[in-house]
């Protein structure tokens, strides 16, 4: 079984299965907190603990964190050599690993202490070190998707997957931005022990099993609008008009252009076809109106230019990987609570 595969090794002096966070300085104290209160929280049957955690840095004491106030670590990266999992959170100060695509010295030496088959694991930028290790080359890995661009330049033996929230290649797991971390905690729980204790510790945390969807669906205006362009006045004017049927002659019309010669502009200027743009500015708009508006999703859909609320569906699960009820819950919290008096409220 997965479970036996992935816990099978345990600490010599509990029988439990060892994870070192590995932290450095410009640690963002949540992540440390939430590997500790996932990991912590996991019980067998007669509610043991089936995990030890030890946190480790480069040398005991103190380390700074981006708040204004740093944490005390006891151990060093001894550590590192007895574990069963390791887990790499980000930093918010650069070092090597983001500035120049390697290891420095004392993080050579550290993570050289790692034995062969330990699983490792990354939250957010903490995946820059787990590259710099050459633990992913030929390997699928994400990470925040404001970083995307520059992991790829420094990284690009890697197999970057910016859109999901977090890979798993066996002995070497990357999750994205600091919620993300979530995940990646009850999915190793998950595959270490299976989902019954997995939905106890997130029943616990109060966190969802599971999230659908990937990064996509939290990145804002994702296409950029090139200024002073001979296609920018068709542009706005579609802006303006996304709930009609669009064609490119209608776009074209507007700046005096055959079909012909505006695509090829409009391909030079932004980068895509005018269908392709005007699909991605119909999401953008119908993204708005799910997170700001209480419209149907028929009206919304409507409003878009997609023409039926089937349409923006199959649209969305596209590009986002999730409904449009999906998404309105998770950027407005609409859950609903019935009240005493048999009516309901917004929780």
């Amino acid at each position: 079984m997965v479970a036996k595969n992935r816990a099978r090794s345990a600490s010599a002096d509990s029988g439990r299965h060892r994870v070192a966070v590995f932290v450095r300085d410009g640690l963002l104290p949540m992540e440390l907190g939430l590997v500790h209160q996932l990991f912590g929280q996991a019980r067998s049957e007669a509610g043991e603990p089936l995990y030890e955690l030890v946190t480790c840095a480069l040398r005991p004491g103190h380390v700074r964190t981006d708040t204004d106030f740093p944490i005390v670590v006891e151990h060093g990266p001894e550590v590192l050599g007895e574990a069963d999992t390791v887990i790499v959170p980000a930093s918010h100060e650069f070092d090597t690993t983001e500035t120049e695509g390697r290891l420095s010295g004392p993080l050579a030496d550290a993570v050289a202490r790692i034995r062969p088959g330990t699983r490792i694991a990354s939250i957010c930028t903490g995946a820059f070190l787990v590259a710099a290790a050459n633990l992913l080359n030929g390997r699928r890995a994400t990470t925040h998707w404001k970083s995307a661009e520059h992991f790829r330049k420094l990284y690009p033996s890697v197999r970057l997957e910016p859109d999901v929230l977090y890979i798993d290649e066996g002995y070497v797991l990357t999750s994205a931005g600091e919620a993300a971390g979530i995940d990646l905690c009850l999915h190793m729980i998950r595959s270490d022990h299976g989902s019954a204790i997995a939905n106890d510790v997130a029943r616990a945390t109060v966190v969802p099993p599971h999230r659908d969807g990937g990064q996509a669906q939290f990145i804002k205006s994702p296409v950029p609008e090139p200024e002073g362009s001979s296609t920018v006045k068709a542009r706005a004017w579609a802006l303006q008009n996304l709930h009609r049927q669009l064609k490119i002659s209608d776009l074209a019309g507007q700046e005096l252009m055959s079909n012909r010669t505006f695509t090829r502009r409009f391909r030079e200027e932004v980068g895509i076809s005018p269908g392709q743009w005007l699909s991605q500015r119909r999401l953008e708009h119908a993204r708005q109106l799910l997170e700001d508006t209480e419209m149907s999703i028929e009206q919304i859909a409507d409003s878009a230019g997609f023409g039926t609320a089937t349409s923006l569906r199959q649209h969305l699960q596209t590009a986002l990987g999730v409904s449009p009820s999906a998404y309105r819950n998770t950027f407005r919290g609409t859950s609903v609570v019935s009240g005493a008096d048999g009516g309901d409220r917004l929780g």
